[in-house]
């Protein structure tokens, strides 16, 4: 496993299935070996382009990671075998979510922005397709792919609905707090 990754996601060690972990891991290498950012854009630039925030990509998205994973253990405490979670596809899909964020930004003038591959296809889509060339399995690109707006469309999964609502808990709020 690339150290660089290690050091932006060390979540990467609570998925027990060793093949789903080092899939996942993969992907996250393949963004960044395609990508114009570094480790360390991602733990300075903004989490969003559509709000004010000065909350960091990496601290979005481990807090997305660290609330999912809260989430499914509560959801097999209370809901035992009548809403079971898988927590590996549940974690693999929280750190996957936005890895396609790595080829939709650019940096101009030290700020991320919108970049041209990013005008043609958000993140989901190109996440999915980085995941895919990794060997992540259809569980897991299914909450790649429905994470975001795109998946309103769609039947989600118990893992996916668990991913979107802490992805969207943790940025609709900044985008639109009422600021007193």
């Amino acid at each position: 496993m690339n150290a660089q990754v290690l050091d932006l996601w060390p979540e990467l060690e609570w998925i027990k299935d060793k093949d789903l972990r080092e899939k996942t891991a993969k992907t996250w290498e393949l963004a960044l070996e395609q990508s114009v950012l570094t480790p360390q854009d991602l733990k300075t630039i903004p989490f969003t382009l559509l709000a004010q925030t000065k909350v960091s990509f990496m601290d979005h998205k481990r807090a997305v990671v660290h609330i999912a994973r809260d989430a499914g253990n509560k959801c097999n405490e209370f809901f035992k075998n009548d809403l079971p979670v898988n927590m590996d596809v549940l974690i693999a899909g929280a750190i996957l979510a936005d890895v396609g964020k790595l080829l939709e930004y650019e940096m101009k003038d030290g700020k991320s922005v919108q970049g041209s591959y990013g005008k043609y296809l958000r993140h989901p889509f190109s996440g999915v397709s980085l995941a895919e060339k990794c060997g992540v399995p259809a569980e897991v690109c299914h909450i790649i792919a429905t994470h975001a707006g795109e998946g309103d469309m769609v039947k989600r999964t118990t893992e996916a609905y668990i991913v979107h609502h802490a992805d969207f808990m943790t940025f609709e709020p900044f985008k639109a707090r009422l600021i007193v």
